[in-house]
């Protein structure tokens, strides 16, 4: 299930299948087998209002949280890009050489950044994790030393940002393995389930015009694909633009 959410126009075929599937159950074989009479109509009215206020609920609710997750993935996107370039400036405080090679570690680092942002490949992710790590040591080891010799206020501020950096990649990537539960999900496609049914079962719309059951289908199927597609950083199609990093990156090349 995980590995379907990850991939929404995948999700979005096999939830219209599905739901297309129940609503013909529902039509063809349900109405057939035991038809609504009129004086249960009214009943059938009623759990068939609640169980699509329940499902439009549930999408909302899910779509809101999908939304969120993005604003916080984008917002700690642009925090890590003022953190590096931030310690890019207080690195000129350092006296001497190591100066320019923290900037060049800097430099480096923003580059594994963005790799991590643009990469869809997931056995990359490994790689790049690697390389920012030991970046990280590399950095961390300079400022260390540099605060050992020199145990200044201005060094302390050289390695105040340089942890800035550090906790502004680890809140970032949390923010991107944050997702929407799966329990969530099969949840959801449940009460879609039952409720593309329960249009079909109580439909009274003759054959001729069919097709306005599949209405309910493809709109609750485009609705969960979407939330897939925002909750999904690397697998839809709306993804997370590192505007800032590149930015950032551009001015530290010039």
């Amino acid at each position: 299930m995980e590995q379907v959410i990850r991939h929404p126009a995948v999700l979005f075929i096999l939830l219209l299948i599905t739901l297309v599937i129940a609503t013909a159950i529902g039509a063809l074989v349900l109405r057939r087998i035991r038809p609504i009479h009129s004086e249960g109509r009214d009943d059938f009215n009623i759990i068939q209002g609640a169980t699509l206020t329940l499902l439009a609920l549930l999408i909302g609710f899910t779509l809101s949280m999908a939304v969120g997750r993005y604003d916080q993935r984008k917002n700690l996107e642009e925090e890590e890009a003022n953190a590096i370039g931030t310690e890019y400036l207080r690195a000129e405080l350092i006296e001497g050489p190591v100066a320019d090679k923290v900037k060049a570690l800097l430099v480096r680092y923003l580059d594994q950044r963005l790799f991590y942002y643009q990469t869809r490949d997931r056995e990359q992710l490994q790689v790049i994790a690697t390389a920012t790590a030991q970046v990280e040591d590399e950095m961390w080891s300079i400022v260390r030393g540099v605060a050992h010799e020199k145990p200044t206020p201005i060094t302390a501020l050289v390695v105040a940002g340089m942890n800035d950096v550090i906790n502004s990649q680890g809140y970032a990537e949390a923010a991107w393995l944050n997702r929407i539960p799966v329990s969530a999900w099969c949840l959801m496609i449940i009460i879609a389930f039952f409720s593309t049914l329960m249009q079909g079962y109580g439909a009274r719309t003759e054959m001729s015009k069919a097709f306005l059951l599949f209405v309910l289908p493809v709109t609750v199927s485009l609705s969960l694909a979407l939330i897939a597609d925002i909750d999904s950083p690397r697998g839809g199609l709306i993804r997370i633009a590192p505007q800032n990093l590149l930015s950032l990156a551009a001015s530290l090349r010039q």
